[in-house]
C-alpha cells in the first residue's frame, strides 16, 4: 500500500465521519480540509488522530458557527464555553481543568460511543491502514528531518513550484500526502530534481 494513496483514503474517512457527526449536530459547519487533519500536531488538543479528536474539532467548529470564542491563550486554552459546547456533543472533561489546556483533554461518554460506534470502527480500520502504510514507507525511505520533527512543524522546508512559476516552502512529507493545487493555473505544486547535484 501506498502511501500516495493511503492520505486520501483517510481523508475520505475523515469526511465521512464528519458527515455522521453533522447527521446529529446540523449547524456543524463542513470540514473544508480533511487532509489537513493527517499527521497534524495535536498538542493543544491532547489527542492523536482518532474519532474523539474529530469530535473534539467539530466542538470547535460549532463555537465558530456561534460566533463563540471557546478558547485563549493563541488556541492553547480551552475554556467553560468549549466544554458547554464539547458536553452537548458527547464529550466529558474531568472536574478541574488543566492549568495550560483547560478544558481540552475531553472523552467520548458511553453515550457517544454507542451512537457512533459504526463511525468509530470504520475510522480506526482507515487509521490503521494509514500507520500501517506510512510506517512501512518509513522503514525503506529517508524523509529527512521532516520526519524527526513531524510532518506539521519543524521540517525543513523546500521550494516547491507549479508550472506557472509560483512556488511555496513545504515540507516534503505534507507534499506526500495529498497534492497543493495552485490557485493560478490549478496544476499541483512539486518539487523539482536538482541536476546535477552530484556533479562535483
Amino acid at each position: 500500500m501506498s502511501t500516495t494513496q493511503t492520505p486520501p483514503v483517510l481523508a475520505a474517512e475523515l469526511a465521512e465521519a464528519w458527515a455522521d457527526i453533522q447527521r446529529y449536530h446540523p449547524e456543524l459547519p463542513d470540514l473544508a480540509a480533511p487532509e489537513s487533519l493527517i499527521g497534524e500536531s495535536s498538542s493543544a488538543c491532547g489527542h492523536e488522530l482518532s474519532f474523539e479528536r474529530l469530535l473534539h474539532e467539530a466542538v470547535h467548529g460549532i463555537a465558530a458557527a456561534r460566533g463563540i470564542r471557546d478558547t485563549s491563550r493563541a488556541g492553547r486554552y480551552h475554556n467553560r464555553r468549549f466544554l458547554a459546547i464539547a458536553e452537548e456533543m458527547g464529550l466529558d472533561h474531568p472536574e478541574e481543568p488543566h492549568p495550560s489546556s483547560g478544558f481540552s483533554l475531553v472523552t467520548l461518554t458511553p453515550d457517544a460511543k454507542r451512537r457512533y460506534r459504526p463511525t468509530i470502527e470504520r475510522l480506526q480500520r482507515a487509521l490503521k491502514a494509514h500507520t500501517a502504510a506510512t510506517s512501512a514507507d518509513t522503514a525503506r525511505s529517508f524523509r529527512g528531518p521532516a520526519a524527526r520533527h513531524g510532518s506539521s512543524g519543524g521540517g525543513v522546508r523546500v521550494k516547491a513550484v507549479c508550472d506557472c512559476g509560483r512556488n511555496v516552502r513545504v515540507v516534503p512529507s505534507v507534499l506526500a500526502q495529498a497534492p497543493i493545487v495552485c490557485g493560478g493555473c490549478g496544476k499541483p505544486f512539486r518539487i523539482p530534481k536538482v541536476v546535477g547535484a552530484a556533479a562535483g
